[in-house]
């Protein structure tokens, strides 16, 4: 007898079959679990829309979008791309199994359905499910941004923070969608001669500040880990700028005065004449309340490591 005390594991049944729909949720539901019933691929993705299974049993041969097309829709779901999917299928040939694992299946039975390899099955990969989620979890908790995608750029799973990370930098709900994109232009560039695999780039390649992405290795053949940090940091020139009443040009000079250069360094970096570097200088002294340079730098330091 099931246990009424804790929760049923929800199974999405999609199958055409009434005759097998019939019998697949009597024993289902014998065993313990409460059974979603969908009688086609495009029911499966309306009812996931609403709620999500803990696992999918997915008929491979069905009229209009099979179950391989709606596995594949079903995975583009970031609610529902962790979820295992078991695969039903007469289809025994080396080619149908390969298509339903490469479709984003985990699994697959042949018909007819034995019951009780149908429960081992069943019980094996939400097991499977749940020590992939406490992970996910973990990692949430300890604060870390991160996120796995395919091959493809597609994205297998992000943690809870890096979910809301993407969507604050993109202020926007379609964040993910974003962060794929950019992702898979990376990964068909990671190949290239010279392209350096270890080097953190921006979600707007055109910046360099915002969402920042870091390859941190391959977790399987098509699985990617990124990490995700938000660098909002201003280039230092315009953080002196900002924090002293400084021109450009000025912000310039303090930022290479902090970095101990001499006027004659300064005036070649910059291509400034000598009398300039200094009428320059003689402005950041009044404008930051000093009299000196070793001051200047000293004040310019402590503003650039407060950013930091």
């Amino acid at each position: 007898m099931a246990d009424t005390t804790t929760p049923r594991d929800i199974i999405l049944l999609v199958d055409d079959s009434p005759d097998a729909l019939g019998f697949l949720t009597e024993a289902l539901e014998q065993s313990g679990f409460s059974v979603l019933i969908a009688t086609s691929g495009q029911s499966a993705l309306n009812i996931i829309d609403k709620i999500t299974p803990d696992l999918i049993l997915l008929d491979a041969v069905m009229p209009g979008m099979d179950g391989f097309e709606t596995c594949r829709r079903l995975k583009t779901n970031a609610g529902v791309a962790q979820v295992p999917v078991i695969f039903m299928t007469g289809l025994t040939e080396t080619e149908h199994v390969v298509h339903a694992l490469g479709s984003g299946g985990v699994d697959y039975l042949t018909k007819p359905i034995n019951i009780d390899e149908l429960r081992a099955r069943i019980r094996v990969h939400l097991a499977n499910a749940r020590s992939a989620q406490s992970a996910r979890v973990a990692l949430d908790a300890a604060g870390r941004h991160l996120l796995a995608v395919r091959a493809d750029g597609s994205i297998q799973w992000s943690t809870p923070q890096a979910t809301r990370l993407i969507n604050a930098a993109t202020n926007s709900d379609d964040g993910l969608d974003m962060v794929a994109a950019r992702v898979a232009t990376w990964m068909t560039e990671r190949d290239r001669p010279g392209f350096s695999r270890e080097a953190a780039f921006f979600l707007d390649p055109t910046e360099e500040k915002g969402l920042q992405l870091s390859y941190l290795g391959g977790l399987s053949a098509d699985e990617f880990l990124f990490r995700l940090t938000a660098n909002n940091r201003l280039p230092d020139v315009e953080v002196l700028r900002q924090h002293f009443p400084l021109t450009a040009r000025e912000s310039d000079v303090l930022l290479w005065i902090a970095k101990g250069k001499s006027n004659r360094d300064i005036g070649e970096i910059l291509g400034l004449s000598a009398r300039t570097v200094n009428k320059h200088l003689e402005q950041i002294y009044v404008k930051l309340g000093v009299e000196n340079r070793a001051s200047a730098a000293v004040r310019a330091a402590h503003v650039l490591h407060e950013g930091s």
